[in-house]
């Protein structure tokens, strides 16, 4: 049932697609003839970013890849409408405990389609006429259940334990070691996956640079497409990975339904014991009891978690 599901909707995708891919040139001809000056209210607030996306597993095989990807940088104090979605500025200001601004970095939809891996929010404090970036606030979501959890993290290295199955590829067991720098000319995201077992096994870093503004039409031909390649990358490596033997690793929900709280306690042992986690006794932490943790806000620890269940048929 959900392979069925999965093709019709890759089939339904590329018919919505091709569709809003014809209608795209009269829609930006449209606005055009509206905003003759080629310039609209939602310019100025981003800034569009162009880099490449690497990918490195060591172990059990090695795998490796790169792909260009383009971004945009929002200011959600000026944008006129929060990215459908998303959080507004003033959520993530609460939810980070920060004063100043918000910037969204994400892969805005395309002809009818979002893909979007990884999103970063940058909270600021404002410290008189300067600025400092205190807290970012990531959100993970998967391919294909679309299942998402947001969490705050230390920009300039935070370590977390893995708290979604992102990949049928890899277990739940470990920790995301994560930083990001400070969004100006040039910007750099960058994760590591810290295994009991295997160790620093994998990789994934984000490497961009800003570009000149466009108005909202060039937008539209700017990112023309790029959720769809995101996309096609990650089927055509997950295929990559099953030719290589890979163990498949089932989603945790059918064989350890409390993962969620397991990735709370394994947070919470990171945040008082530094890389206990990693250690035999701490590998298998579970919470007795049939209660879940629902897609409500938690805050545990310290650390703001959120998350997001799986569309149907994957829920």
């Amino acid at each position: 049932m959900e392979m069925l599901y999965l093709l019709c909707s890759i089939f339904s995708t590329l018919l919505t697609s091709l569709l809003f891919s014809i209608l795209l040139p009269f829609l930006i001809l449209l606005r055009l003839l509206r905003h003759p000056s080629g310039t609209t209210a939602l310019s100025p607030p981003v800034s569009l970013y162009q880099g490449t996306v690497w990918h490195q597993r060591r172990r059990p095989v090695h795998h490796s890849f790169h792909y260009n990807v383009r971004y945009a940088l929002i200011d959600l104090d000026r944008s006129p409408h929060s990215p459908p979605d998303h959080l507004s500025a003033d959520e993530a200001r609460q939810i980070t405990d920060t004063t100043g601004p918000v910037l969204l970095l994400t892969i805005p939809p395309s002809v009818g389609y979002e893909q979007n891996p990884l999103s970063l929010y940058y909270c600021y404090d404002v410290e008189g006429s300067s600025r400092r970036l205190k807290k970012c606030i990531a959100e993970v979501t998967n391919t294909p259940w679309g299942e998402r959890v947001s969490f705050t993290f230390n920009p300039e290295s935070d370590l977390v334990a893995k708290a979604l199955h992102v990949s049928p590829f890899m277990d739940m067991l470990g920790s995301w070691n994560i930083r990001a720098s400070d969004p100006r000319d040039n910007l750099t995201v960058a994760i590591s996956v810290h295994h009991p077992e295997l160790g620093c096994y994998f990789t994934a870093s984000l490497k961009a640079k800003k570009l000149g503004h466009l108005s909202e039409p060039d937008h539209s031909v700017f990112f023309w497409l790029m959720p769809h390649k995101v996309a096609v990358w990650i089927y055509w490596h997950a295929l990559k990975l099953w030719w290589k033997n890979v163990r498949f690793v089932q989603h945790p929900r059918y064989t350890v339904p409390t993962y969620r709280e397991e990735a709370l306690m394994r947070d919470q042992k990171l945040k008082c014991c530094g890389t206990v986690g990693f250690n035999d006794e701490n590998k298998h932490i579970q919470r007795r009891g049939t209660e879940q943790v629902n897609s409500g806000d938690i805050n545990f620890s310290n650390r703001w978690f959120k998350w997001r269940d799986a569309k149907w048929p994957w829920s």
